[in-house]
């Protein structure tokens, strides 16, 4: 399909037929983590399919829909479930959901996934708070034509992730007592998990976790000027690591067990933006 501004424009127009809600701040739900959508006071949702020619979410875990509501009385947007590179989209396809919240309102961008822990010290369980990403092999969601509507040709990434959201989310976890590593997170093209031989690249080039998403979110979403904070729910050693196979569902397993920590951690912050 075209890759315009104004089919943007008419999946805002379709979205504003169903609902006038207008997000202060949006998140996406990651594997193993779409029940914190529970947590939402939900006054209306989408599913993608119902958006024609809308990328819509083919991973177990991912249900393909915006719910809309409020938590802790902000407004909210929420991505239960994301689409992935891996699924064999256009990478442009990738972070439309993404820019289409934004173009709904939504001036924070909470992005948390399900990740492979590269750096020793950590463990499965672990939070680990973005602070930077890596790209590998993965192709920029803002190759071709620039939108000048959304941002600039060549914006700058020397500071993706919010310093004022980092320092929120370090003071919600340490007010309910939860452990919150900081790195650097590196999207891998996937499906396919990665080798030994590359998490010791990984390692070497400074990744501190490794998943399938994300940093093309992030780019898209500081191309178009929202702040943006990440978290990742490392749910395995990366490969090598540990002298076993990677599987889905020990990611989907880990990030059940610790949901309700997840839920605490990204309620107080979300409550921080109120107070703010």
């Amino acid at each position: 399909m075209e890759r315009t501004y104004q089919r943007l424009q008419g999946y805002v127009q379709q979205i504003r037929e169903v609902t006038d809600f207008v997000p202060q701040a949006a998140i996406v739900l990651g594997s193993g983590l779409g029940r914190y959508a529970e947590q939402l006071q939900k006054v209306a949702e989408i599913s993608y399919s119902k958006l024609p020619g809308f990328p819509v979410s083919t991973v177990a875990g991912h249900d393909g829909k915006f719910l809309f509501g409020y938590i802790e009385e902000v407004a909210v947007v929420m991505m239960s479930g994301r689409v992935h590179y891996y699924e064999g989209y256009d990478m442009w396809d990738v972070v439309l959901p993404i820019r289409l919240m934004g173009m709904l309102g939504a001036k924070t961008l909470v992005l948390t996934n399900a990740a492979g822990a590269v750096n020793t010290d950590f463990k499965p369980g672990d939070f680990m708070l973005l602070t930077d990403h890596i790209s590998s092999f993965v192709p920029s969601p803002l190759r071709g034509a620039n939108m000048e509507e959304l941002g600039a040709r060549f914006p700058d990434m020397s500071r993706v992730y919010s310093e004022r959201l980092i320092g929120m989310l370090k003071g919600a976890a340490s007010e309910l007592g939860i452990t919150l590593r900081e790195g650097t997170y590196l999207q891998w093209q996937g499906p396919n998990y990665e080798t030994p031989a590359e998490i010791r690249m990984f390692r070497s080039l400074g990744a501190d976790a490794v998943g399938m998403s994300t940093v093309c979110e992030a780019i898209a979403a500081r191309h178009m000027g929202m702040e943006i904070c990440g978290i990742s729910c490392l749910t395995n050693m990366a490969a090598g690591i540990l002298d076993q196979p990677l599987n889905h569902e020990e990611v989907q397993e880990i990030a059940n067990a610790v949901s309700r920590n997840f839920e605490q951690l990204v309620s107080r912050f979300v409550k921080m933006l109120k107070e703010d």
